[in-house]
């Protein structure tokens, strides 16, 4: 990745253009980011770091993330994303988990990463971006010798590690070599994003999560394009004020974000003529945005499907037929398939699980110190998504529903047992159960059964109280945005709770309420 990024310096084109909502902007070219990453990598090899050290990024939509991300692994040094919604608690597993020996984060997060920290002899180095504070060391002081050598890394050495939510227990680590990004090159970039060389492209997924090392890093400097950067809010308005401002050729969002931008009035005052490629990725999207994006800017919304475990699986690929509704079809150079509870492919119109076979160039390498759950997550030869789905007679993939628990909101990943965790540290709860609940715009949203102490009556005001207590734990895009209470959770003979019931029941209501 590093390599490739480095070969387009020679053009001296630009890499980034950043915007916050301020106004303020800045550019990076290629021959910056390769100087400047440089330097970086010399500097934490000056500081004492080795290869296979891991290293924990916090850093928002900046160019000090991509230029952090180059240097690490120049450095030969193992990146451990992290997003800065997260709270000391999910910053503190990490650090444990990974024994990670160094953090860069922006300064806004600095005291979480100090709370997190308390006590962890091995985080050794702490580099902050913004203001000096007490124990941390600028990033912009990382700068090495020219005559600093830098480390050879293989196709098999770890790249990232990167943390997913599970149903049960604690975030899993999802290990990736840098063979992934080739891999990942070849299809997500070529196939589906249709990136070129000369592209102007806005990713607006943010920093921490695997859709930013997929498209805003890997694809779009790893092409040689240009990475158009917003540090700001969402607004519909002002996301498609920006796409014709800039002239944005390929754009990367969540559905939600297609969803609000379709709701916007007028939408025949924007211009957005220069847009060629439009993709999304996350869960389904709805044909009235497809029909919207068609109608008013002549862009077909292209949908596609992928995990941290792996990259994108399933898409529809550029200049493959439309079929609304459909995942499209398996992406070349990866083998997935749909199978069954003993690992046999099934034929068309049959409902199985999502799987990808062992041997595809882009699935991870397992679970970072967890052999249990990444055995686990197999059945012979494949890897099972925990998605279930069912083909048509031509190929295409039609989602059915999560096999488990996992809940996906607005394109992010939360696993129900670091809410529940969440909620049962307050001293009114004495059981919880967290499920997706439909929700027309964001696709899911988390719902909490809550089951009170016999001391505790419900109320409104407690149900802000438990919203509040759980973004205080966890990060913040994980707090249930509705809570029932009720008297008792529909456990198993074993006396686990079953998570499907409630979910059905989320479902059967909202039908009846849409109807």
């Amino acid at each position: 990745m590093a390599q490739d990024v480095d070969r387009h310096a020679k053009t001296n084109k630009v890499a980034i253009r950043w915007l916050n909502e301020n106004g303020e902007k800045r550019i990076i070219t290629y021959t910056d980011l390769k100087e400047k990453s440089d330097k970086m990598a010399k500097g934490l090899i000056e500081a004492g770091f080795q290869q296979g050290d891991r290293v924990f990024i916090l850093l928002p939509r900046i160019p000090e993330a991509y230029i952090s991300y180059l240097a690490c692994l120049k450095a030969g040094l193992v990146i451990v994303p992290g997003s800065e919604l997260l709270q000391p608690s999910d910053i503190a597993y990490r650090l444990n988990h990974a024994q990670i020996k160094g953090v860069i984060a922006y300064e806004d997060i600095v005291d979480r990463v100090d709370q997190a920290a308390h006590g962890l002899s091995f985080v050794t180095h702490r580099f902050i971006q913004g203001k000096k504070r007490e124990n941390w060391t600028l990033l912009e002081d990382l700068n090495g010798a020219d005559g600093t050598q830098l480390p050879q890394t293989k196709k098999d050495d770890i790249a990232f590690i990167a943390y997913t939510s599970g149903t049960t227990g604690g975030p899993k680590g999802a290990i990736h070599h840098h063979s992934w990004a080739i891999g990942h090159q070849k299809a997500t970039t070529k196939y589906w994003l249709d990136i070129q060389e000369n592209d102007t492209v806005w990713a607006t997924a943010g920093p921490g999560w695997a859709k930013w090392v997929w498209s805003p890093f890997i694809s779009t400097l790893g092409a040689g394009a240009t990475a158009f950067v917003y540090q700001g809010t969402f607004d519909p308005e002002k996301y498609l004020t920006l796409l014709q401002e800039e002239k944005i050729q390929v754009l990367c969002c969540t559905p939600t974000e297609y969803r609000m931008m379709a709701k916007t009035e007028n939408l025949q005052r924007f211009d957005l003529s220069h847009l060629r490629s439009a993709v999304s990725a996350g869960e389904p999207l709805n044909r009235e945005v497809l029909d919207t994006f068609k109608k008013y800017f002549q862009v077909t919304v292209r949908d596609g499907y992928g995990q941290t475990e792996n990259t994108l699986l399933v898409g529809t690929m550029k200049d493959m037929e439309v079929r609304s509704g459909s995942m499209g079809k398996p992406i070349p150079e990866n083998r997935v398939a749909i199978i069954d509870d003993e690992g046999n492919p099934l034929g068309a119109n049959l409902i199985g699980h999502i799987a990808v076979h062992r041997d595809s160039p882009c699935l991870f390498k397992g679970y970072y110190k967890d052999e249990q759950r990444t055995t686990a997550a197999f059945i012979g030869d494949w890897y099972i998504t925990g998605d279930r789905a069912q083909k048509d007679e031509e190929g295409y993939f039609w989602f059915e529903g999560r096999s488990d628990d996992i809940i996906i909101s607005s394109g992010y990943t939360i696993g129900p047992f670091e809410v529940e965790d969440a909620l049962v540290k307050h001293p009114a709860v004495k059981e919880s159960a967290v499920v997706a609940s439909p929700d027309e715009v964001r696709g899911s949203i988390v719902k909490a059964f809550v089951v009170l102490k016999s001391s505790i009556s419900p109320s409104a005001q407690l149900i802000k109280e438990l919203q509040d207590h759980v973004k205080a734990i966890t990060a913040p895009y994980k707090y249930p945005r509705e809570i029932e209470f009720v008297d008792s959770l529909p456990k198993t003979a074993s006396g686990k709770i079953r998570r499907i019931e409630l979910r059905q029941l989320e479902i059967q209501r909202k039908k009846r309420h849409d109807n």
